[in-house]
């Protein structure tokens, strides 16, 4: 009776433990599928692309500006925007953001897989990417070009009235949901002859996979380029990273997580300045420093610092070739809606980072503005004028002024 009754506990225990889930797999780095060469082809040339923006940006701000783009949102929001483009607008999207001799599936294939790829990569970093697409009210869209975008780009898409008064509200309120608060308006307003906003969040969280002690932190001067001196809180950490170094910088990465995702910092040195860094970064450049990093024990101090940043991209794509795409008599966007001339009006880029012991948060944004070519004369009365009140029957002048700042009252 005795055997009976531990053999029956036996069999519980044993099935007890069956039923428990191995947690010890949790933290462990999925397997990795090597890339397509499809899906290789596509990095490097949206790489390329990425940095010609950035170095566009770069020169485009004053020199004491910090800067902080996401090449990867801004190539999804093009991409999006490409499904909808047709003829030599095709064309110049298609050599502007690098998408080579690949074929629109391919393209649209290749997204999709490095999409799913980056969101599940590391379980101890958290990066998630969210589009949508919002149309006015009454817009006829063409079918494929949203099916293609759901498909693809897993994008929410959603008929709006442009006109009501909480319009650019509900957008913003989705921009900020998506990047967990972080960037919380990228709409300003919206203009009549908007038709559709194409928009693509990031959020990114990643701890450091050798985090900073707190009570290491201190105060310390940061040196400016133009000799000035500014104050700033210094992390210090002693640890094993990747690095090497040219005549011209220093480099060190610094890996989040299961290491998966990192921070490459390049610091100039004497001589060298942060400009003349950024221009040397190209693709070949890129390959070749990558492969050039090993391991050294570093005394490692780094700035903890928040940016917080916002561009118009319109000025730097159109430098970068996509021209017609703004241009309301050329631009060809057929394929969203064949029956109005539509065009890009903006390409709006708001971005978010945090660094600090712990790790770093980061966020961006990039919304892409679609109008159609209004045949209605604008009268914007955005500057000084003369107004007149006059009774229409008997044409007695009543009232006359100037305005020179409506401001005053």
């Amino acid at each position: 009776m005795v055997r009976k009754i531990l053999l029956f506990i036996l069999m519980i225990i044993f099935l007890l433990l069956s039923c428990i889930r191995d947690f010890s797999m949790i933290d462990q780095p999925i397997p990795l599928r090597d890339l397509t060469e499809t899906e290789k082809d596509l990095v490097g040339l949206s790489n390329e692309f990425g940095i010609n923006l950035f170095k566009e940006v770069v020169k485009s701000e004053e020199p004491d500006t910090n800067i902080f783009i996401s090449p990867l949102s801004i190539s999804i929001a093009l991409g999006m925007t490409y499904n909808g483009a047709a003829g030599e607008t095709e064309e110049a999207m298609r050599t502007t953001l690098g998408f080579g001799e690949m074929t629109r599936e391919q393209i649209n294939q290749s997204f999709q897989s490095l999409i799913t790829l980056l969101t599940t990569i590391d379980q101890n970093t958290v990066f998630q990417i969210a589009n949508s697409i919002w149309y006015k009210k009454n817009f006829s869209v063409n079918k494929e070009f949203i099916d293609i975008n759901k498909k693809y780009f897993d994008a929410e898409v959603r008929e709006l009235d442009f006109f009501s008064s909480g319009a650019k509200d509900i957008i913003n309120d989705w921009v900020e949901n998506k990047t967990k608060g972080k960037i919380k308006e990228i709409i300003d307003f919206i203009d009549p002859t908007s038709v559709m906003f194409i928009i693509n969040a990031i959020y990114f969280l990643g701890d450091w996979t050798y985090q900073f002690d707190k009570d290491l932190t201190f105060n310390a001067p940061f040196y400016t380029e133009d000799g000035s001196q500014a104050d700033c809180r210094m992390m210090r950490q002693e640890n094993v990273f990747n690095y090497f170094e040219t005549d011209d910088f220093q480099a060190v990465e610094i890996p989040y997580g299961n290491e998966y995702f990192s921070m490459i910092i390049f610091l100039p040195k004497e001589g060298s300045s942060v400009d003349e860094i950024a221009e040397s970064v190209t693709v070949d450049n890129w390959k070749s420093w990558i492969g050039m990093f090993s391991e050294k024990e570093l005394n490692l101090f780094l700035p903890k610092f928040t940016i917080k940043y916002f561009i118009d991209l319109s000025s730097v794509l159109k430098l970068l070739g996509m021209e017609i795409s703004f241009d309301p008599l050329r631009a060809d966007f057929s394929m969203i809606n064949p029956d109005c001339d539509l065009y890009i009006s903006r390409v709006l880029h708001k971005t978010y980072v945090k660094v600090d012991e712990e790790g770093t948060e980061a966020a961006a944004v990039t919304v892409v503005e679609i109008r159609y070519t209004s045949t209605v004369t604008e009268f914007r009365v955005n500057r000084p004028f003369i107004f007149i009140i006059r009774e229409r029957h008997s044409d007695s002048i009543i009232f006359m002024g100037r305005v020179v700042d409506p401001s005053s009252d």
